[in-house]
């Protein structure tokens, strides 16, 4: 006799192991087969609609973590709304323009600069056609439950029709105008680049430390005491206006052997390696909104940089005093 069968042990026809593998894709297979998503909101028909407006992905590539994050999230919320009462079309989208498809169908061996624009064009929908039914496919894949018979696609001609409409209203509001603004420009591609599409190429670069003197500490800062800023743009140091201090961070003027110095505490040990300051003692500290307003001398030229509160300041490099130079 084995000693299994000794032993009292439950037994049922759930299943032990998971086998999701082979399993998902039937599940997923069913919910089609019996259009869950059409049912669900048959069942909510008429009642209080929650709508979830899918900002698209691009149709570029397969689907990665990102992807499936933000649509599993969204199917989260949706299935719960739906649960809860309401109604719930979720209709899926794709943003089939852009930069991106245009070169990896240049990749593909188009050349962009001798084909007609409407053939290249239509080259581009060609591919961002294939890539929206990939990704589709892959988004069923994850077991998403919305309309995905029927996504909207940025290339759509109602979809694009749509669009020019609420921009003729925008300027009949008069909520458009034409101006100057600096944008990120590619020379290769001749086009404006997003600030996500930009990617900088590591390098090594110089950095300075420059000590501010301070010309109206008005009673918190020391008249002798110098304020020290860290800069990798040191080539702006001219055309410093102004030194930006976290208004919430907590600062510190110390005595050392080459004289009063303000910087961050976080950053004592660092300093006082890298700039051989020796001695080095607490004598005050204060807050930076306190700060606000204290005059310090330009390190170079006979005129006043302020000394002003900026939230982009950290205190994972540097000082705790940041260089500014407004273009």
């Amino acid at each position: 006799m084995e000693l299994k069968e000794t032993l009292l042990m439950p037994k049922t026809d759930f299943e032990m192991r998971g086998n999701l593998a082979r399993k998902e894709p039937l599940l997923v297979k069913k919910w089609e087969e019996i259009d869950l998503y059409q049912k669900m909101n048959l069942l909510r028909k008429g009642q209080k609609p929650f709508i979830l407006h899918d900002g698209p992905p691009y149709a570029n590539g397969n689907i990665h973590c990102g992807h499936m994050m933000n649509r599993i999230l969204k199917d989260f919320v949706v299935r719960y709304k739906n649960m809860s009462g309401f109604e719930t079309p979720f209709i899926l989208g794709w943003d089939t323009h852009g930069l991106p498809i245009e070169n990896m169908v240049t990749k593909s061996g188009v050349n962009r600069k001798t084909t007609p624009i409407a053939e290249f064009r239509k080259k581009c929908e060609e591919y961002a056609l294939k890539q929206v039914e990939t990704q589709r496919a892959q988004m069923i894949r994850l077991g998403i439950l919305a309309d995905q018979k029927h996504p909207y696609l940025t290339l759509d001609k109602i979809y694009e029709a749509r669009q020019i409409e609420l921009f003729a209203k925008m300027a009949l509001k008069g909520l458009i105008y034409k101006g100057l603004k600096p944008v990120y420009w590619s020379p290769s591609s001749e086009s404006a680049l997003a600030e996500a599409e930009i990617v900088y190429e590591d390098s090594k670069a110089h950095s300075v430390y420059v000590a501010f003197e301070v010309k109206d500490g008005k009673g918190i800062i020391d008249q002798d005491a110098k304020v020290i800023i860290w800069t990798t743009t040191h080539w702006k140091l001219p055309a410093n206006l102004a030194v930006s201090v976290h208004p919430d961070f907590v600062y510190c003027e110390y005595q050392t052997n080459k004289g009063k110095f303000c910087f961050l505490e976080e950053f004592k040990d660092r300093l006082s390696e890298t700039l051989d300051l020796k001695d080095v003692k607490l004598i005050k500290t204060f807050k930076g909104k306190e700060l606000e307003g204290l005059v310090l001398k330009h390190p170079f030229y006979n005129r006043d940089s302020l000394l002003i509160v900026g939230e982009h300041v950290t205190n994972e490099t540097g000082t705790g005093f940041v260089h500014t130079a407004p273009g």
